[in-house]
């Protein structure tokens, strides 16, 4: 097995950057949630096959929402996410698709607060994706091609739930 990247895709990648393009059109509100229901739905499924029992991920997904619903407080829902979720994450060293998934829940989970953090869903769940589907041994292209695929699917899910002519869009600054 040659060494596999924590993350799949890239930024100047066509598929991330009409995700991104899209993603600048719409609200907070909308980009979190996407990314919460897309993830619960794809990612966070890969976690629980390869992690049954460690429900971290899932309480700071469902932290995320509680704060964002006004049910708890920032400081709480931050130690979830970052002392809790990410540290399933680094446990996992020897298990590629559900650190994958572990990450990509800890960076979902924090898109209520910092909606660039939704490009988290994009790079780690296609890794947590490709990983798990097709295992760890094959080559990079195969890797890049399932990112590209579930990248678009991504873009699809949000399509679907996009605002037009969104009024009050998330003020975005990339940092790349």
């Amino acid at each position: 097995m040659s060494k596999l990247r924590k993350m799949l895709g890239a930024v100047d990648s066509p598929y991330i950057i009409s995700l991104m393009q899209l993603i600048e059109t719409q609200s907070k509100a909308t980009i979190a949630s996407w990314c919460i229901d897309y993830c619960e739905e794809y990612i966070l499924p890969i976690f629980e096959k390869h992690c049954p029992g460690d429900n971290r991920p899932r309480m700071a997904i469902n932290a995320s929402r509680d704060w964002f619903e006004g049910k708890k407080k920032f400081l709480e829902v931050k130690n979830i996410i970052l002392n809790e979720c990410h540290a399933a994450a680094r446990e996992l060293d020897d298990n590629p698709a559900a650190q994958a998934a572990a990450r990509a829940c800890g960076q979902v989970s924090a898109c209520f607060h910092t909606p660039t953090h939704s490009l988290g869903l994009a790079f780690y769940g296609a890794a947590a994706i490709a990983y798990d589907r097709v295992g760890l041994d094959e080559t990079p292209e195969v890797y890049n091609r399932i990112a590209a695929e579930e990248c678009t699917k991504m873009e699809t899910a949000l399509r679907a739930v996009a605002v037009d002519n969104e009024l009050n869009p998330a003020k975005i600054k990339w940092g790349y």
